[in-house]
């Protein structure tokens, strides 16, 4: 059980979180400052722990619950107890829920003027979609994102849950927070983040907008170097129905893919020549559908040729490079990834396992 007395580790370690209990990038978000060491309270409704005999959930590892009904008067109270003594609030909750609450961010810094106030959403605290409801796809359908996902002549594909909710959302709030914390300490005072996840999916693709602004990329499907449509950038069928992942962008990258697959480059035409691409397509699908998944990753191992299996959540478990990384790491029975990234000085530990009990409010942080 995670307790107010658990030993933490890691670069935040002191610093003081308060999460409003939500879903989706929020608890991420928490997650990530806990992985770093902070030491997180999580707010939820009482009876929202996992029931004896169950799995609880993951991303609420490191954690320590305290359970209070925020309807209620008392309960709001002791969050803004809590709030006096803490360094960060995270909450995801839709435009002037917590306001209505009482534990907006007026009342949230007349308690704690030099409080770090996290707030996430979809559509950001205003604008004419602030109070619609959505989720990640619709986020990023209306910045270009979902738009550029997908074959040349078929549908947008969603790309995961990634670029909004955890990509533009938890990711954008946790930079924003670390932010916020350094200028506290020349200010001395606290402030409110607003971060939306349309504001932060278009930051993460900014590249692609340098790209198109200078005419390299187009609004066409399909057609832009990183989207499917160059044929040194794809994934390949191999002949157990498994894929390779080619990413030999470069001339020197790609000369080693063409020599250690034997196709000679002048049957190919120069490799930039968007002419020659259909033809280039079809013989690199002719012969790399000759062997496994598994005989092409013993043939490029080791070779500077950006070429690589695509493999599955179990299968990466194993994989000897994130094996020797530590990358995942088993918590309460469950594989996932571990805390990044990387300190040489204040290194984080293997985060606890999710909470099964809840710990009295009055008890935290006393």
């Amino acid at each position: 059980m995670n307790t107010p007395s658990t030993p933490r580790s890691g670069p935040l370690t002191g610093i003081r979180v308060l999460e409003l209990a939500g879903v989706g990038p929020g608890p991420h978000a928490s997650m990530m400052l806990a992985d770093l060491g902070a030491d997180v309270v999580r707010v939820q409704r009482p009876g929202q722990l996992p029931a004896p005999g169950t799995t609880p959930n993951q991303q609420l590892r490191g954690r320590t619950v305290i359970e209070l009904d925020l309807k209620e008067p008392s309960s709001v109270e002791t969050v803004l107890t809590l709030l006096e003594r803490a360094d960060v609030l995270v909450e995801g909750f839709r435009p002037g829920v917590t306001d209505r609450l009482g534990l907006g961010p007026d009342a949230a810094l007349r308690r704690n003027p030099t409080l770090i106030y996290g707030r996430v959403t979809g559509w950001g605290q205003d604008g004419p979609r602030a109070q619609e409801p959505g989720h990640d796809l619709n986020y990023i359908s209306t910045t270009g994102l979902l738009h550029a996902v997908g074959r040349k002549g078929e549908r947008p594909v969603p790309p995961l849950n990634l670029f909004g909710d955890f990509g533009g959302g938890s990711m954008f709030l946790v930079v924003g927070v670390l932010a916020a914390l350094v200028e506290r300490q020349f200010s001395g005072r606290g402030q409110v983040i607003d971060a939306a996840m349309v504001d932060g999916a278009p930051a993460l693709g900014h590249l692609l907008w340098s790209m198109r602004g200078t005419g390299q990329w187009s609004d066409d499907r399909g057609t832009n170097i990183f989207d499917g449509s160059a044929p040194f950038y794809d994934t390949y069928e191999c002949s157990d129905g498994r894929y390779i992942a080619v990413g030999a962008l470069e001339p020197q990258f790609y000369a080693e893919m063409l020599r250690v697959l034997e196709i000679e480059p002048d049957s190919l035409g120069p490799q930039r020549d968007e002419s020659g691409w259909p033809h280039m397509r079809s013989v690199l699908t002719e012969r790399i559908a000759t062997r496994t998944r598994d005989e092409w990753a013993q043939a490029f191992d080791g070779v500077s040729a950006c070429v690589t299996p695509v493999l599955t959540f179990t299968e990466a478990e194993s994989d000897p490079h994130l094996a020797r990384r530590s990358t995942f790491v088993e918590i309460d029975g469950v594989v996932q990834p571990a805390p990044a990234p990387r300190f040489s000085r204040t290194a984080p530990a293997v985060p606890l396992a999710p909470p099964r009990d809840p710990v009295p409010a009055d008890e935290v942080w006393a």
